[in-house]
């Protein structure tokens, strides 16, 4: 689940010119397997309600309750082609420690990762039998003044979890050619530290759109799909079981290909899996 403010995924934003943020705002959700929808609504300035410690979209929103230190997220979306249905309930997350590490992945700084919980409990309560469990997630955010497709080429990162909090990776390929590679390890109370002598990058299996994929890995093991999680033609989200040091783990993994994302007949694809609603009125 992604709450955008300022869309970068969506074909209304790209077409706006992205001259204003807070009109292409929304609730991203997807859930996973054979009953799986996806939701991702473009919605006007009119949905978009910014407080203190509450973001509301339309009829969704998020809470930050600060007394139990926990984000309470309600949902209330209607799935795109080919599955349309709601998508409604509840998901609240609990993080074990909170961060308060903020990572340029640009010199320039013209992008920004604040990983504010790389290791929380989640309890998902929605409207739909089997879609009610509870496990672990996370609780991160990117920030930008440039469009991703601007800076970057190809993108991966993943978050992969371990006996003793969560290891995070980022490596980036920028237009320019440069390649920048990130690594952090957060203990379970949200304490950061760099990984020294982290494992390097290695390739496995392309994703079903035949995007290439390669996460760190040690080298007398190979890394490999365990559960595709959402597949597009410029975009992978999949589980990933790797080995981090001697520690087997299996982790969230995502690869991003600008370059394909840069291609104006995506947008025509994008605009039917992301329907723009401009207009909404809240109810008090």
């Amino acid at each position: 689940m992604i709450a955008f403010i300022g869309s970068v995924f969506s074909p209304w934003y790209k077409w706006s010119g992205r001259r204003k943020p807070q009109n292409n705002v929304c609730l991203n959700i997807a859930t996973y397997g054979k009953k799986g929808r996806f939701a991702m609504t473009d919605r006007g300035d009119s949905a978009l309600i910014q407080e203190a410690h509450k973001l509301t979209i339309g009829p969704s929103s998020l809470t930050w309750d600060q007394s139990e230190k926990k984000l309470v997220i309600e949902i209330d979306e209607i799935s795109s082609l080919p599955f349309i249905s709601k998508i409604k309930g509840t998901i609240t997350l609990k993080p074990t420690g909170l961060t308060d590490v903020e990572l340029p992945l640009t010199k320039e700084g013209t992008h920004v990762w604040r990983p504010f919980a790389p290791t929380a409990e989640i309890d998902v309560d929605l409207n739909k039998p089997e879609w009610q469990w509870t496990g672990h997630g996370y609780f991160d955010a990117n920030f930008g003044t440039r469009a991703l497709e601007q800076d970057f080429d190809y993108w991966t990162w993943g978050r992969f979890p371990l006996k003793t909090g969560t290891s995070c990776f980022y490596d980036l390929e920028l237009r320019n050619k440069k390649q920048y590679q990130f690594e952090f390890h957060f203990e379970s109370d949200g304490k950061p530290s760099d990984i020294t002598d982290a494992p390097q990058n290695k390739k496995f299996s392309r994703s079903l759109w035949g995007i290439r994929r390669e996460t760190r890995c040690d080298k007398e093991y190979k890394p490999r799909q365990e559960k595709s999680l959402l597949d597009a033609p410029f975009y992978s989200r999949a589980t990933v079981s790797t080995r981090i040091k001697g520690i087997k783990t299996i982790g969230v993994f995502e690869a991003l290909d600008l370059r394909r994302f840069r291609n104006p007949l995506l947008m025509f694809m994008l605009a039917v899996r992301v329907p723009r609603r401009k207009f909404w009125k809240h109810k008090y």
